[in-house]
């Protein structure tokens, strides 16, 4: 398992919106952002077959890719301007871009004793952490009272091999549909050549679309300050403190597989819960096989299963363009995503039917979100805090539903999609199967004693 590869930097560039496109905004941070003040930066990782070697890369195909950037910052400046986080606890923090503000792109190289180095990284088997950590570009911050980046782009080359598009952002500034918006678009500008689309040039800036009838805002940064006061935000930030000599691997949930467990719940379910009906869809079946799974990871003696009513938790992200019951343009730049806290006993998920008492559980929870979304988000960050400092649980991150597979900058889809922040925040990370209709990608990064043990 042990890799040779090593990583290069061999330059950096500031890249701005084109020259006086965007003027300076100052942006108020909705209550759909603030929550994301506590949690650290995420950090995908794109692996494309692309057999290049890096001068012919920077020569033919790196200035095209820099025009488009540009171009596409010009209808995403957030992305490239600033979190400013005052002081003053009397001065809520917002986004800010000055008109000359600009996002950091590195070039990088891989270099390693074999060509096999890179079909090594993009495998699904387990591979060491540190091994991804030099893909990911570095996001400087400076500390609370300054300004600091939102977004920075690391694109290692592999020479003969392959390419990497690495990522660090804050999602203060955006959820994973704002960033996959941000990435099409620019992939879409790559194969172009900076020439828009009948529909790619559209994007919606304006705060005011986000409704807070209840007060929420004051509520959520009322509840971020005590936590920022009480040096309490970094434990959520890196939840388990995860190193790098830990593994990491993929696992991917097939629609057989998943109709299998669905099956295997609903001839259970009915002697538990009597005529309740479930909701069983693809992702609840896959957050409850991966809560079961991760639970049984852990050897619990009979007097631990046995010794009450211990709760755990399973926290999630819900998306809230269809949830929010008014119309909110999908062009919007920002956060548009509630967070779930489903729990269960430690007795009820060791047993047999642990994985039939997680489905129900997390299918209870999507559905109260359905109903109403914001019914219980005065509760957050409270909850998030409640989840990060509980003997045992699980969070996980992504969206099967974003499409991630589908970036394409000219060269064909990625051909593997790495979360590396799971390394040190202990979340499960998610997303669409690349090779099967309906599938399931499911991240994992754990310790030694605990690989032997994952029934996944």
């Amino acid at each position: 398992m042990s890799s040779s590869t090593k990583v290069t930097v061999v330059e950096r560039r500031l890249v701005s919106p084109p020259s006086r496109s965007v003027t300076a905004a100052s942006l108020p941070l909705t209550f759909l952002d603030i929550p994301w003040l506590l949690f650290s930066p995420g950090q995908p990782l794109f692996f494309y077959d692309f057999p290049v070697s890096t001068a012919e890369f920077r020569e033919t195909i790196l200035p095209n890719l820099e025009t488009a950037l540009s171009l596409t910052l010009q209808h995403f400046f957030p992305l490239a301007g600033k979190l400013v986080t005052p002081s003053l606890s009397s001065v809520p923090p917002r986004l800010e871009y000055t008109g000359d503000d600009s996002i950091m792109l590195t070039i990088a190289e891989a270099t390693a004793a074999d060509a096999g180095d890179f079909k090594n990284l993009t495998g699904n088997h387990p591979k060491l952490v540190r091994d991804l950590k030099g893909l990911v570009p570095v996001l400087w911050s400076t500390g609370v009272g300054s300004k600091q980046p939102l977004l920075a782009v690391q694109i290692t080359v592999f020479p003969e091999a392959g390419v990497c598009m690495g990522f660090s952002l804050r999602h203060v500034v955006a959820d994973g549909r704002t960033f996959n918006n941000f990435l099409r678009t620019w992939g879409e500008l790559s194969k172009t050549g900076g020439v828009w689309g009948v529909d790619g040039s559209v994007t919606f800036h304006d705060r005011a679309v986000i409704k807070d009838p209840g007060g929420l805002e004051s509520t959520l940064l009322k509840d971020w300050s005590n936590m920022k006061n009480s040096q309490k935000m970094e434990g959520i930030n890196e939840a388990n403190g995860l190193k790098h000599d830990f593994t990491r691997a993929t696992f991917v949930l097939h629609p057989h597989e998943m109709e299998k467990i669905k099956t295997w719940i609903l001839t259970r379910s009915g002697m538990l819960f009597g005529s309740a009906q479930l909701l069983l869809s693809p992702y609840v079946l896959t957050c409850a096989f991966i809560w079961a799974c991760w639970m049984k990871t852990h050897r619990f003696t009979y007097e631990d299963i046995d010794s009450g009513e211990i709760v755990h938790y399973f926290g999630f992200i819900a998306g809230g363009i269809t949830r929010l019951h008014y119309t909110v343009p999908n062009t919007y730049v920002g956060n548009l995503v509630g967070f779930g806290r489903s729990s269960a006993t430690r007795k009820e998920l060791m047993g047999e039917n642990g994985v039939v008492y997680a489905a129900k559980a997390i299918g209870d929870t999507i559905k109260k979100l359905n109903g109403d979304m914001l019914g219980g988000a005065k509760n957050w960050i409270s909850e998030w805090k409640v989840i990060h400092e509980s003997e045992l649980h699980v969070m996980v991150t992504g969206s099967p539903k974003l499409g991630v597979y589908g970036l394409d900058f000219g060269w064909g889809r990625p051909v593997k999609i790495e979360e590396v922040s799971i390394d040190t925040t202990g979340a499960i990370s998610l997303c669409e199967g690349r090779q099967v209709v309906g599938a399931i990608e499911i991240g994992l990064a754990l310790p030694r004693p605990y690989q032997l043990h994952v029934g996944l």
